[in-house]
């Protein structure tokens, strides 16, 4: 099972994020290396959203990535999404 959680930024993200993006980006490298989260970045010109792949079963997971990230801790997510997505090709 996947899950695909798309973040909203506040739009001066880029401004804004220095002082947590360590611990944002070490979370998720921990996710990365334990094969849970499979991809991870920012999209948009200007940048203006996020969309991280995760791969489990147990959606708390995401959840509770969410609730930890300094990102969205220090207002810097304006609003997320998470959704199952039926990967069917690249599986």
């Amino acid at each position: 099972m996947h899950y695909l959680l798309r973040y909203e930024y506040v739009s001066d993200i880029l401004t804004r994020r220095e002082p947590h993006r360590a611990g944002h980006l070490s979370s998720l490298s921990d996710l990365h290396k334990r094969g849970i989260v499979t991809h991870a970045g920012a999209a948009g010109d200007p940048v203006d959203h996020a969309v991280i792949v995760f791969k489990t079963e147990d959606r708390t997971i995401v959840d509770d990535f969410v609730r930890s990230d300094p990102y969205v801790l220090n207002g810097l997510v304006a609003s997320w999404r998470v959704d199952p997505w039926n990967l069917v090709i690249g599986a």
